[in-house]
């Protein structure tokens, strides 16, 4: 029977001149899904997918990757993954197709040319394919870097935030290629720090610090937060918000669009608070992804200076 989990570690911590980058995280990444890991920049998220991908030995801890031990066997876990670094990494004065002809070689591809042809011809790449990669844009560089990592047919793709710094667009379409390949078995660690990538994800787990924060379902993870949310419409929006974030319960406040958004984890003490402020109309709303996760980076803020 296989292990349902492609990646199963514990406790992995890791530190860099004495100062700890990664403390104690477990993760569990299913076969089949796409598994979202958020978190703000210098979180720890590259640190802990280099581990991952045996990149990185950790300090401690313990685990697997595709059914590989990470300390005694990274070069096998390097065989069977695709990685996209969050930097471009591929040769800038090769042209699409030689970087991709390249990356076929170093596998011992015998039919490189046609494995080559194929991978473009999936990505949409062909049209670029004499095109030197220092001058693509953003978001086909990314395509490119996927193409490369796709080249021997992995079992798993490990993706370090690959659409920082790429256009709307050009984001969605590049996870509208990471959701095809599900179809044809590939799971996926994507890293970002956008909410809306997020949630095109099966599970996420969020990090802070270096240290695991929440991990699950969104649904899940929003309703073990217990944030609870107030949303107010009327006049005078800038000027009432200053008036409310100062009030006791109030963790969060925002102005969106011509809303105002209250949070807080003590009901009676937010519903005392927005019965202040009768000027605006008040209702009970969904709790965002974001406000989760900002409450967990206040959360975790706090006790870091302690």
């Amino acid at each position: 029977m296989l292990d349902p989990y492609l990646i199963d570690v514990k406790n992995l911590s890791k530190q860099f001149g004495g100062k700890p980058a990664v403390q104690n995280i477990s993760l569990q990444v299913k076969r089949g899904e796409i598994f979202g890991f958020l978190g703000p920049n210098g979180s720890g998220k590259t640190t802990t997918i280099r581990m991952l991908c045996g990149l990185l030995t950790p300090d401690s801890g313990e685990g697997t990757c595709l059914g590989y031990n990470i300390f005694r066997e990274p070069r096998k876990i390097k065989r069977l993954i695709g990685y996209v670094p969050q930097a471009f990494s591929l040769y800038q004065d090769l042209t699409v197709r030689e970087n991709l002809e390249f990356v076929a070689r170093v596998y011992d591809f015998q039919d490189y040319e046609e494995r080559t042809q194929q991978i473009m011809s999936e990505l949409g790449l062909t049209p670029y394919q004499n095109s030197l990669a220092a001058r693509l844009s953003g978001g086909w560089k990314q395509r490119l870097s996927l193409g490369a990592a796709l080249i021997h047919e992995p079992q798993l793709l490990l993706l370090d935030e690959p659409t920082a710094g790429v256009d709307p667009k050009a984001r969605r379409d590049f996870w509208s290629e990471i959701s095809k390949l599900t179809t044809r078995g590939i799971s996926s660690l994507v890293s970002t720090h956008y909410m809306e990538e997020a949630e095109r994800c099966n599970r996420v787990a969020y990090i802070v610090f270096g240290r695991m924060m929440a991990e699950g379902t969104i649904p899940d993870i929003i309703k073990d937060v217990g944030l609870i949310t107030w949303e107010g419409t009327g006049n005078q929006l800038a000027t009432l918000a200053k008036e409310i974030e100062d009030k006791s319960g109030v963790e969060q406040v925002v102005i969106w669009g011509n809303t105002l958004r209250v949070c807080g984890t003590e009901a009676s003490k937010l519903e005392a608070v927005i019965r202040q402020f009768t000027t605006l109309r008040w209702s009970q709303v969904p709790t965002s992804l974001e406000e989760v996760f900002i409450h967990l980076v206040s959360e975790r803020e706090a006790a870091h200076v302690e």
